[in-house]
């Protein structure tokens, strides 16, 4: 049940049905991961605000870690719009946005709502994929 299989990298057309609500809401998770990773780059290079950022939450080295996070939330974002491997891309989308969610708390302490840098938004998006996750669970569980 929790082993990855080769049937986890078919890409179904069941998967993009838009009658099913968990089809829309694991393709919009995939696609909100799409700004995060523009987020990092800026002209062709690393954004400089955002390695100041990394480097304030306490990664070190900051550039080796942006990259890290721009190929998580990449991987994940373009697993989730495909419907592959869904219970592990999103609970790696999730795990990704609870990292943000520390490094947002380092830089800035504690703050609720996105309007003033807080971290509400990752944390739904995060509670998101994990319910994506365990319904991808469920539905893999359905099929053995």
């Amino acid at each position: 049940m929790f082993g990855i299989t080769k049937e986890d990298f078919v890409i179904r057309a069941e998967s993009f049905n838009l009658k099913d609500p968990w089809n829309i809401l694991r393709f919009i998770s995939g696609v909100f991961m799409f700004p995060h990773v523009a987020s990092k780059f800026v002209d062709g290079a690393l954004n400089p605000g955002v390695i100041g950022f990394f480097a304030k939450a306490g990664f070190a080295p900051p550039e080796a870690w942006m990259i890290l996070a721009a190929l998580v939330e990449a991987g994940t974002g373009i697993a989730l719009v495909l419907g592959l491997c869904t219970r592990f891309a999103a609970l790696g989308a999730a795990g990704a946005l609870a990292v943000a969610v520390y490094a947002l708390h380092m830089v800035k302490g504690f703050g609720w709502t996105w309007n003033t840098g807080g971290y509400e938004y990752p944390v739904f998006w995060g509670i998101v994929c994990i319910a994506v996750a365990m319904n991808a669970f469920e539905r893999h569980a359905d099929r053995q």
